[in-house]
């Protein structure tokens, strides 16, 4: 969903990649709660965070505890930042309940990086 957000309001003004640490699929649920605001990720992919780990990056943006302990350092990055997100339920199921946390995660998502992105992520 990060990478998602991003993308849309960060514009051309930024080259975004996402992986993790456990790659699988990109959950059904939050590609149904991302169409909910407009903005479409059901072409995005998981991938590991090694298929990146050479690239150099302005900034790297851990969003996850589990990530910030267990990613790869990134030796070409300018700046590393951690924004801890709690992780929605690892569920495809799709009810209320489960949608109603994938949009807290969302919304908690999309305050901050659209602000992070207007600000040019400097403050």
């Amino acid at each position: 969903m990060a990478e998602g957000v991003l993308r849309h309001y960060g514009g051309k003004g930024y080259d975004v990649y996402s992986a993790g640490t456990c790659p699988s699929k990109v959950n059904p649920n939050a590609i149904h709660v991302m169409k909910e605001i407009g903005i479409d990720i059901s072409g995005h992919r998981s991938k590991h965070v090694d298929e990146l780990k050479d690239r150099p990056f302005d900034y790297v943006i851990t969003v996850c505890d589990n990530a910030r302990e267990n990613c790869p350092l990134f030796p070409g990055a300018k700046k590393q930042l951690h924004w801890s997100f709690p992780d929605p339920p690892q569920t495809d199921q799709a009810n209320e309940k489960v949608l109603g946390e994938f949009r807290k995660v969302r919304d908690m998502i999309l305050e901050k990086f659209k602000e992070a992105a207007k600000r040019g992520f400097e403050a």
